[in-house]
């Protein structure tokens, strides 16, 4: 039986380090590239932790790390206050806690597949319900997401962008997680789009209790749903604190210079 406190961090990171190769140096002795340098975080439910940089600056890999896609070079994560276990069980039980939106719905969805399939997918290979039961559960998603159910026959090159992101969102939710991490959800769509996408987030986190993190290299869009912060430069975290304090008594200069760079709301 697990004693997990649901209270304590769903995903915890511990001094984490991620290390690539790179295609530069000899043939004998590649350089190597810190992607992610130390890194320490923790996710609960209920609460959105925005992650925030410029590009290459490792949040990426971060977010990677915290979903399982990507394995550390050093350090710990923890999932419900234990080690990540190796093994296709522990696997699966971490798949169905934590999530992830990617940027790009348009690369995410498979182009073949239509929505209900798309949706479907998950649950079958998790063997959730009876077919009726998964049917029902993907309707409920698209309603969730402010999707009608015509949208359960259309490919994604069928719909807007938005909607594709949309789509995205319900297919990460299809499990019940915990935790979504979204990288740069937002940033593929008009500003429009962004500011309907982002208060989904918002109404999903208060009605599912879910916890989120959200990442984006712009820190207004980050403040707009954000709880407290995270300022990655060159794979470190240079500040994190709550939103309000970023904003209103930021400690590192490069936290000053990202605020002062981007003048547009979301």
């Amino acid at each position: 039986m697990s004693t997990w406190d649901p209270a304590e961090p769903v995903i915890e990171l511990q001094n984490i380090h991620v290390i690539h190769k790179s295609r530069t140096g000899t043939m004998f002795k590649r350089d190597t590239v810190h992607a992610v340098n130390d890194v320490s975080l923790q996710v609960r439910k209920g609460h959105t932790l925005g992650i925030v940089g410029e590009s290459g600056c490792g949040k990426s890999t971060t977010a990677r790390v915290m979903v399982g896609l990507q394995e550390a070079t050093s350090g710990t994560v923890l999932f419900k206050g234990k080690p990540v276990a190796r093994g296709a069980k522990a696997q699966k039980e971490m798949g169905m806690s934590v999530s992830m939106v990617f940027q790009d719905a348009s690369t995410a969805l498979n182009p073949r597949m239509i929505v209900r399939d798309t949706l479907l997918d998950p649950l079958n290979v998790h063997g959730i319900g009876s077919p009726k039961d998964r049917l029902d559960k993907v309707k409920d998603l698209l309603a969730v997401v402010g999707l009608p159910l015509s949208a359960l026959d259309v490919l994604p090159r069928q719909i807007s962008g938005g909607q594709r992101q949309r789509v995205a969102i319900a297919r990460s939710l299809a499990l019940g997680p915990d935790i979504i991490v979204a990288d740069e959800p937002t940033s593929a769509l008009d500003v429009s789009v962004r500011a309907q996408v982002l208060n989904l987030l918002q109404d999903l986190k208060a009605a599912l209790g879910l916890g989120l993190v959200f990442i984006s290299h712009d820190i207004n869009t980050v403040r707009y749903i954000s709880d407290t912060i995270a300022v990655m430069n060159a794979g470190k975290i240079v500040e994190q604190n709550t939103t309000a304090e970023i904003f209103d008594n930021p400690q590192n200069d490069y936290t000053r210079t990202l605020l002062d760079s981007v003048p547009s709301l979301i």
